[in-house]
């Protein structure tokens, strides 16, 4: 199915994407750089079929993804208006990363990061977890591969600590440090996997994204750093 160059208002937009509203129960995920949407379909059916939480999809169709309307918000957009639940919301997401690496990633998806056979979303953080009423759902699949669970924690780590936050409101960006705290914190004591023997090599493959800003490089270059720093001292 072709979607219209103007499908509807604009809803959301990330670094990759844009997402229009389609109608109350679909909507259209449009990516600018021409990325061919065929295999996130395939590997948000494939998941939804193995009882992990995704939006249905309707259609792939080069850049054009056309998949289920969430009604809630974000993670972050709550951790944002409620941050005193960051505990709470730290250990779901350490849950959707356990119960997502219990699923064995199909033949066809590559490896990255390393040799491993579980399913790795390489972006689960709390801007991909949607709060519905009937409970947390993982959205952008783009990124899907097989590997080793502790890559995929050690990506959400160097996430949460090193990425620029510009969705949240500006009262409370003065306690964005100590949110990130709280939050990696509580994350990694809940998480089943240890992210330090992989957090070097995630770290310095990160900052090798075009899409990260000379900031980000900078922070993840340090975590780098001194991961390598006290895996020699140990």
């Amino acid at each position: 199915m072709a979607v219209e160059n103007a499908p509807g208002p604009l809803v959301g937009a990330g670094r990759t994407a844009d997402v229009y509203a389609l109608g109350p129960d679909r909507v259209l995920r449009r990516y600018r750089t021409g990325h061919d949407t065929q295999r996130e379909a395939e590997v948000m059916t494939y998941l939804a079929g193995a009882g992990f939480p995704v939006p249905r999809i309707y259609d792939a169709d080069g850049p054009d993804l056309v998949m289920e309307r969430l009604q809630g918000r974000d993670m972050l957009a709550d951790l944002a208006g409620r941050p005193w639940l960051v505990r709470r919301h730290a250990r779901a997401l350490a849950g959707l990363h356990d119960r997502l690496h219990q699923i064995p990633a199909p033949p066809s998806l590559p490896e990255r990061h390393g040799s491993g056979d579980r399913m790795l979303h390489l972006d689960l953080h709390p801007g991909n977890v949607m709060l519905t009423p009937s409970g947390p759902v993982v959205i952008d699949w783009t990124g899907a591969a097989a590997g080793a669970p502790a890559v995929d924690v050690a990506m959400v780590w160097v996430i949460i600590a090193t990425s620029d936050v510009d969705v949240l409101p500006r009262r409370i960006r003065p306690a964005v440090a100590v949110l990130r705290s709280v939050l990696l914190r509580q994350f990694l004591a809940a998480v089943q996997d240890d992210p330090a023997p992989v957090l070097a090599r995630v770290a310095r493959a990160r900052a090798a994204d075009p899409h990260m800003r000379p900031a980000e490089v900078r922070r993840l270059e340090e975590i780098a750093d001194r991961a390598e720093r006290e895996a020699a001292e140990a």
